[in-house]
């Protein structure tokens, strides 16, 4: 097997502008900071972001420039009150903003991640998301007749998260909740993982159970200690929220 450990400048230079980039973690928790930071540094253009519940990364993403288009079902700062980047740049039109809900868009990474078109769910009747997303289609099962809703897959260009081992041929162990991380590394068309440490091939032969995701889903590693901060990482550290003030702030 061939190594794809690299650094993390090389690996988010594989990002082009104008590129569909999904990031995995949920709202304070298990978010690539490190990459998210790199991809500023960059000066990357006209990004489709994608992500469930985002929260500090949508944040700098918005503010410093980077981006245009939006799936999400929500962006915000949590007890740090609302994205004020996201909302003036969603009401004034500068990025276009295509809304889901949660089950909408895990779904649709489900969908990706599986080689689908699209996958019908449940739900989401009676409310005005079907009247502003005209991708979302209205379909009968063919077995019952019962309606349901056709969510179109979502297959990004880019997908980036964070886990906390893999060896250089990208088998990764993630310990603690997977959130949808792994059906984004399934989904995308090039798949970054940022990890705490690198181990050696032999440690993972020796308990391949602990594997979440396997070396073929995988692009590029990068070793990256500390690479979720200031978010948190399941047994390694919690939220920084002094950090997290100060970027928020501007600081």
């Amino acid at each position: 097997m061939k190594s794809k450990l690299i650094s993390l400048k090389e690996a988010i230079s594989k990002i082009k502008d104008g590129s569909s980039v999904a990031i995995g973690g949920i709202g304070q928790n298990k978010v690539p900071m490190a990459a998210v930071n790199e991809i500023i540094a960059q000066g990357k253009k006209n990004l489709h972001i994608i992500g469930r519940e985002k929260g500090i990364d949508f944040e700098l993403l918005i503010r410093n420039g980077c981006v245009s288009k939006i799936s999400s079902a929500y962006v915000g700062l949590e007890e740090f009150g609302l994205s004020k980047s996201f909302r003036k740049a969603v009401e004034s039109g500068e990025v276009e903003f295509l809304e889901h809900t949660c089950g909408s868009i895990l779904n649709a990474f489900r969908a990706g991640s599986m080689g689908l078109p699209f996958i019908p769910i449940k739900g989401l009747f009676g409310s005005d998301l079907l009247k502003v997303r005209e991708d979302f289609k209205e379909i009968s099962c063919p077995f019952t007749g019962e309606k349901l809703v056709a969510i179109p897959a979502i297959n990004p260009d880019v997908g980036i998260i964070h886990c906390h081992e893999a060896d250089e041929y990208g088998n990764v162990r993630n310990y603690g909740s997977l959130f949808e991380d792994v059906y984004i590394a399934k989904a995308s068309k090039y798949t970054i993982v940022t990890v705490e440490r690198i181990i050696s091939n032999d440690d993972i032969r020796k308990e391949p159970e602990k594997t979440t995701i396997p070396y073929f889903y995988v692009d590029a590693v990068v070793e990256c200690p500390g690479g979720a901060k200031p978010t948190s990482l399941f047994k390694e550290y919690p939220v920084d929220r002094e950090m997290m003030k100060k970027l928020i702030k501007g600081e």
